[in-house]
């Protein structure tokens, strides 16, 4: 089984005591995001064959990674740097410190061990398609060498996305828009040549209708890069996550509106605010990340 932390939250970034603790536990409750039973994934050595971290930020993981790795689990880092402006990733680290970071990881842990994420693909009067060219450019000379692939996908305008697009775009002064499946594709072209001059692949995240030549349909949940890592034949059948998705079985054991980095296109946050009140009661002794601190009950009168 491999398992998957997380693409509901930034584990390495915020929930690191959290999962080591469930780490030396051997398993941890999920609670259902669609409204069913909780359930538990068992995370036992001979129960699982390798994670998948996703990330902003792993520097506040790393004694937890170096640890995963003495224990003998293989892992992957899908890594996302983009780069944006203030007003769309407020709290996303400066992407010079995330590429070498990313840099750093690949140094210790080998290059198949680490996946760039350009992820999602934002359109809007600060970030507009030559911008995105330019930067992309930027970022993929600077991680050359370090990774082999990167992953890509355009914003999808959920209720909630735009939502939290719409507030940051007033607040700060811009505008967004979803651009048509034609003027993405042509970006994603552009993008592709820039990535494979620097010995990348280009994939694309569960927006099949976006695939252009020279770029595939994105696994990020790999079995076969996995595979790679620990050095050993990993097994898993395709099942994706949603329509698209070409990802390899996994057992996610993240929460919804729980990541306070406040990026403003998230699909996994209703609202930053939220997200960030539930991080400061978040409890990490706790055996499902959703959980929150018991208060003191209140003192007799």
């Amino acid at each position: 089984m491999i398992v998957s932390a997380s693409f509901r939250t930034d584990v390495p970034a915020y929930y690191g005591r959290w999962f080591m603790a469930r780490l030396d536990a051997g398993f941890a409750r999920v609670a259902n995001p669609y409204g069913g039973a909780e359930y538990t994934v068992s995370l036992a050595p001979e129960d699982v064959d390798g994670f998948v971290f996703w990330t902003r930020n792993a520097a506040p993981f790393a004694d937890a990674l170096a640890e995963v790795r003495r224990r003998g689990f293989a892992f992957v880092v899908q890594h996302t740097v983009t780069g944006y402006p203030r007003a769309v990733e407020p709290a996303a680290p400066e992407a010079a410190r995330a590429v070498e970071r990313m840099r750093a990881l690949a140094r210790t842990y080998g290059g198949r061990a680490v996946v760039w994420r350009y992820d999602p693909i934002l359109d809007s009067t600060l970030t507009p398609p030559d911008w995105h060219e330019a930067n992309f450019a930027r970022l993929a000379a600077s991680l050359a060498g370090a990774v082999d692939e990167v992953v890509v996908s355009f914003v999808q305008a959920y209720r909630k996305t735009a939502r939290n697009l719409d507030e940051a775009a007033r607040r700060h002064g811009f505008a967004w828009r979803d651009p048509p499946a034609e003027e993405k594709r042509a970006l994603i072209a552009r993008l592709a040549c820039i990535a494979a001059g620097h010995a990348m692949r280009l994939s694309i995240c569960a927006q099949p209708d976006l695939v252009v030549p020279g770029t595939q349909g994105a696994a990020c949940v790999d079995a076969a890069r996995l595979s790679d890592v620990a050095g050993r034949a990993i097994a898993a059948k395709r099942k994706g996550n949603r329509p698209g998705c070409l990802c390899h079985e996994s057992r996610d054991i993240g929460a919804y509106d729980t990541c306070a980095m406040g990026c403003a296109y998230c699909y996994a946050v209703s609202s930053p605010a939220a997200a960030q009140r539930r991080l400061a009661a978040h409890d990490p002794e706790a055996d499902s990340l959703s959980a929150l601190r018991r208060r003191a009950p209140a003192a007799a009168r």
